[in-house]
């Protein structure tokens, strides 16, 4: 009896060691919700002050305001293309334009990797053959990366 006592404490020791060696051996469970990818490169992506130290000179990119915020100086305003009738509209602007035009984007609703705006249009330049496409690079959103830093608005 003392026997099969003891051989059954060692095989459940055993276990117990041998349990938790395999659950660290096994691969990590993949996130619920994969990353997204971003269609641009880091080159592409434009910091506020670079575009406002352009605005102040005269010689500044055509810029598109792809959202529902406020224009940017010199901005043209499309409104936000996730809507099919602003993506058309946004692509009946950029029709007559040169390919290698630097083109600015942006939209400043919320933080650029939730943006629904910005790779829609994006994806829209890049479809038109566009070469010199920058994505004004707003972390937050416009009130905190452009607003706050005094950076110019559009006159009314």
């Amino acid at each position: 009896m003392k026997k099969t006592f003891l051989m059954v404490c060692c095989c459940l020791a055993g276990l117990l060691f041998a349990i938790p060696n395999a659950n660290a051996q096994t691969t990590p469970v993949s996130p619920a919700v994969p990353a997204v990818s971003d269609p641009w490169s880091v080159s592409e992506l434009l910091d506020p002050a670079a575009l406002a130290g352009q605005l102040k000179t005269g010689n500044g990119p055509v810029i598109f305001n792809i959202g529902a915020v406020e224009d940017i100086k010199t901005a043209k305003h499309v409104g936000p293309v996730n809507d099919a009738k602003n993506l058309a509209k946004f692509k009946g602007m950029i029709a007559a334009l040169p390919k290698n035009t630097t083109v600015v984007i942006y939209c400043g609703c919320c933080a650029l990797p939730k943006c629904p705006n910005v790779r829609p249009a994006y994806r829209e330049l890049k479809a038109a053959g566009f070469t010199n496409i920058r994505i004004l690079n707003l972390p937050v959103n416009l009130k905190t990366n452009w607003i706050a830093a005094g950076f110019p608005l559009a006159d009314k």
